[in-house]
């Protein structure tokens, strides 16, 4: 439990304007089905969060076209592969820095409310 509030939810938008992070960590913590439909099944499962299809695929895409993501096509899918490790590991380290750094920020100005 993240927090102490039980009825704690990801809000849909969040997870929207970081799909792409946790796409990668997503495919780099998957073995098997690591395709988009197993995808979308994980941010159900671990966002509660239902995204569309015409969400999620271009941003596969996208990630494949930035070399972040290797596309295996199989007969009737692409199964996704992290493309290199280094790279997601500082893009997902900037994105972590970031989020920190500005919950520390509303932390401070909420205490400095008190």
């Amino acid at each position: 439990m993240l927090f102490d509030d039980e009825a704690f939810q990801f809000r849909e938008s969040l997870v929207k304007q970081n799909l792409d992070e946790i796409l990668l960590l997503l495919v780099a913590h998957r073995s098997a089905d690591t395709h988009g439909k197993g995808l979308m099944t994980d941010l159900v499962t671990v966002f509660d969060t239902h995204l569309s299809p015409g969400t999620v695929y271009p941003r596969l895409h996208d990630l494949e076209s930035d070399g972040y993501l290797d596309v295996q096509e199989l007969v009737r899918t692409k199964e996704y592969q992290v493309a290199h490790t280094d790279a997601l590991v500082e893009r997902i380290t900037a994105a972590m820095e970031q989020h920190l750094a500005l919950g520390l920020f509303f932390r401070a100005a909420l205490d400095d409310l008190d």
